[in-house]
């Protein structure tokens, strides 16, 4: 079965319909102002299918630029209560990432609530991808945390709209490429508009966490001609990071890297890295870097600008994975892709432009950009064209 809250769509197939009022009345507040009634989402779905152990929830929240893009998080969640605020906080980001990386389209997300060690399964995979096909191309999904591109193959056999697929399959592969390259290009936005100079060339840079993306993240700098000081809770991780770069120094934890002599934090790991313990330590003077939801709540924006720390909003610098596997929608094309995450540089800096100009943190001025985008690109639907 699946239930229905939100906007129904004409194309979405026979569906059994609840209300969500019946179901859960937090789900038309705004995820980022808990208590408060904001935006609602379009669209939130639960899908259920016993025999395969399908349980998972797709949120739309807007597609005002059109289709939702966002991925599939397989997750043993404690409670459904708990799976549905991750699912409306995770896809209203992705309408502003998406907007920010100028792509045309909308901001979904899809969680999976169990445990992809033990759970998943081809069948389950292919259950999934029948809900998605149910929602007329609404929703195209991709891959997440617990989920992979195998999988996203799995989940293609039953709709059209996936992406975030294996090369053998015209996918895009490994998105870890491009996010590590877009990140870079904010970090470069953030040293020109602190440094004076759109390099790290002898800065020295710490990343926290060296998995994929902040393994590549450390080739682009050193590249650059960055120092790099590194720290992973994977001691793999780290040893295999210095091993293959002798001049990568290793910090012990996360405490002992924000404490630092550093001119760059960039925070590749959990989110929650800046909050109101680590902020008044942080000896940075810029922070940029790839994990998602780098601020413990809104209020911390406001503590780094106090502090004079410059802050590159995750959600703008670490889009480069988003638009790799969009580009599937039109064919993957590494070098058209490459070249719209390099524009993650100019849409940075105007970030920062437009907050100097109008007195507010970075975040806070990437939120109003988005907004402005999502309200006059959706306007132009109300102009009749001809299908």
């Amino acid at each position: 079965m699946i239930d229905v809250f939100g906007l129904s769509h004409k194309d979405s197939g026979p569906l059994s319909v609840t209300t969500g009022a019946d179901r859960n009345e937090s789900a038309t507040e705004s995820p980022s102002s808990p208590g408060r009634r904001g935006p609602r989402h379009e669209q939130v779905v639960f899908c259920s299918d016993e025999r395969s152990g399908l349980y998972a929830i797709i949120a739309v929240y807007s597609t005002a630029l059109g289709p939702a893009l966002g991925g599939t998080r397989f997750y043993p969640y404690e409670s459904e209560q708990a799976a549905l605020a991750d699912v409306l906080n995770l896809s209203r980001a992705m309408a502003y990432k998406n907007a920010l990386a100028g792509l045309d389209l909308g901001g979904g997300k899809a969680v999976i609530i169990g445990d992809p060690s033990r759970d998943k399964s081809e069948a389950l995979l292919r259950a999934y991808g029948r809900f998605v096909e149910s929602l007329g191309g609404r929703y195209y999904t991709a891959c997440d945390v617990g989920t992979y591109s195998e999988d996203m193959d799995i989940v293609a056999r039953e709709s059209s709209y996936v992406t975030g697929r294996t090369p053998a399959h015209g996918g895009a592969g490994d998105s870890s490429i491009l996010t590590a390259f877009g990140v870079f290009q904010g970090m470069r936005a953030a040293a020109e508009h602190t440094f004076g100079s759109p390099t790290l060339r002898g800065r020295r840079v710490g990343v926290e966490g060296v998995g994929k993306v902040g393994r590549r993240l450390v080739d682009h700098l050193l590249e650059d001609g960055a120092e790099v000081v590194i720290c992973d809770v994977n001691e793999e991780a780290a040893d295999l990071v210095r091993r293959s770069r002798p001049s990568v120094d290793v910090v012990a934890d996360t405490a002992a890297l924000i404490a630092s002599d550093l001119d760059v934090y960039a925070p590749c790991a959990l989110g929650g890295a800046l909050n109101e313990t680590t902020v008044p330590l942080l000896r940075a003077r810029v922070v940029c870097g790839a994990a998602n939801n780098q601020l413990a709540d809104p209020g911390i924006g406001k503590l780094l600008v106090e502090r004079g720390i410059l802050y590159a909003p995750d959600y703008v610098v670490n889009s480069g994975g988003v638009i790799q596997v969009a580009d599937e929608i039109e064919g993957f094309n590494m070098e058209r892709a490459r070249a719209r995450a390099a524009q993650i540089f100019d849409t940075t800096a105007r970030i920062f432009a437009l907050a100097a100009d109008d007195g507010v943190p970075p975040a806070t001025a990437a939120d109003r950009l988005a907004e402005r985008r999502m309200s006059e690109v959706g306007r132009l639907r109300g102009i009749w064209l001809r299908r």
